[in-house]
């Protein structure tokens, strides 16, 4: 008896090259776009990021739909995860669940090569080019904070990422 067919697929097989991924930049870091939601119906969206030494990631923030998937390819990457700070390294994985209040940054001293999954996707690389467009002066930054539901992104106060910061900086 032949085996039953399988449910189809929600969306194509989706292969992004390399060579033919876009790339955002800003003084930071340089971000290679993967997979956006458009193209996984909404299943997944997914960015590489690579880290100057001690370059600033992420501000204290949280998502209300999205799991925030982190892979540390290489390097060192400092998180705050609710109110605990930890210390990824290469190969280390982490996954923060929707209204977790996280953060992070290159370690100090440190590179990080991080590859970035959110499930369900929601559109990111429209949010990842408006932060290159802030970081170059080119939009207003109120613009990020006015785009808060639309990309999932609440940006919070964290007395102890701030700490964090301060240390890093003396």
């Amino acid at each position: 008896m032949p085996a039953e067919a399988p449910p189809a697929a929600p969306f194509p097989p989706l292969l992004t090259r390399h060579a033919e991924a876009e790339t955002c930049a800003d003084p930071s870091s340089v971000m290679t776009l993967l997979a956006d939601s458009d193209a996984t119906a909404d299943g997944f969206t997914s960015y590489r990021s690579t880290f100057a030494k001690g370059a600033m990631g992420a501000p204290a923030h949280f998502h209300t739909k999205a799991t925030e998937l982190f892979f540390v390819i290489s390097g060192t990457l400092q998180v705050l995860v609710g109110e605990e700070v930890t210390v990824l390294e290469a190969g280390d994985f982490l996954a923060v669940p929707p209204h977790t209040p996280h953060a992070f940054t290159a370690a100090l001293g440190c590179e990080a090569d991080v590859l970035f999954v959110f499930t369900p996707g929601l559109g990111r690389f429209d949010y990842l080019r408006l932060l290159g467009r802030v970081m170059r002066g080119e939009s207003d930054a109120k613009e990020i904070a006015e785009s808060a539901e639309r990309f999932d992104n609440h940006y919070v106060d964290s007395p102890v990422w701030r700490s964090v910061l301060e240390t890093s900086t003396t």
